[in-house]
């Protein structure tokens, strides 16, 4: 229990902090909830991106590892939530809203600050790798798995996304070891430093905002994305050989509470944006009792 508390003290509470003061600002001020999620994808995050990879020292086996564990963790997690909606005939529209709960994880708004107060630099450094496949991952087969539309639909969603050219920008220069300027590092250094924070009130914000009533289904679905996700990726991970910082990496980011820009892909592709709001909040409370735990079995 002294090394739950100590995670509990460290990487949750600053984090749920943070959140807490995003939820007070959202009960007392009327704030559009998309203005602050576009500052986020559209400047920060990639800001953040960029830098953690270019200044990054991890090594490719590593990255290459965490990004097929995640990718594959996301064909086990698909296979389950399709099948057991089946089983529990849901309507279409809850299908699809089961499909995102379980496969989008909230791996940058809560992934990151728990993991850099959890795991340090160098789990950051890989959470940042996790976070971009998730993002490219998304916005390619978002679109396709949601809405029946095509390839060709999905890879224009990611050409749009400022974290896609964030992160060819920054492999190039991690690759041909060039120095950035002193003004553009530190600008992305400014960007990149609000990232986090900016995020967490964004959830805190998000969180005011939705009605704390909840039912079996959003039990259902929250159980899945915190319980059943992390299981498949250890398994997964120790089949791949992840060991280490890499294993600890890939599962905390896969036992992440659903995703807030879940109810925007839904909302935007289809399903019941009602039962998907009520999981993400669900979901996201539940998380800052199942995080310490999940962290300290991976730590024995």
């Amino acid at each position: 229990m002294g090394e739950i508390g100590a995670v509990l003290v460290s990487a949750v509470l600053p984090v749920a902090l943070v959140a807490l003061v995003g939820v007070w600002i959202g009960r007392r001020f009327s704030l559009d909830l998309r203005t602050l999620a576009r500052v986020n994808i559209y400047a920060l995050l990639p800001a953040l991106v960029i830098t953690g990879l270019y200044e990054s020292e991890l090594a490719l086996g590593s990255a290459l590892g965490i990004v097929v564990g995640f990718l594959l963790n996301c064909g086990v997690l698909y296979g389950v939530a399709i099948a057991l909606g089946r089983v529990f005939r849901l309507p279409i529209e809850s299908r699809k809203s089961l499909v995102a709960t379980t496969l989008l994880a909230n791996s940058g708004n809560i992934g990151l600050p728990f993991i850099l107060f959890a795991l340090g630099e160098a789990g950051l450094a890989r959470a940042i790798v996790y976070l971009v496949a998730s993002s490219i991952f998304i916005a390619s087969v978002g679109p396709i798995i949601l809405k029946g539309e095509g390839v060709a639909v999905g890879m224009r969603v990611t050409l749009s996304l400022p974290v896609f050219w964030a992160t060819l920008g920054g492999i190039i220069l991690l690759r041909l070891s060039w120095a950035v300027p002193v003004p553009i590092d530190r600008a992305l250094q400014l960007l990149s430093g609000a990232a986090i924070p900016v995020s967490l009130l964004t959830l805190g914000i998000q969180l005011s905002q939705t009605r704390l009533n909840f039912g079996w289904y959003e039990l259902f679905a929250a159980c899945l994305r915190l319980f059943v996700s992390p299981l498949s990726a250890f398994t997964l991970g120790r089949l791949l050989g992840l060991e280490g910082l890499d294993l600890t990496v890939l599962v905390m980011q896969s036992a992440m509470p659903v995703a807030v820009n879940t109810l925007i892909w839904v909302t935007e592709l289809g399903g019941d944006t009602d039962r998907v709001a009520k999981t993400i909040v669900l979901s996201t409370i539940m998380s800052f009792a199942t995080l310490p735990g999940v962290l300290w079995l991976m730590g024995r």
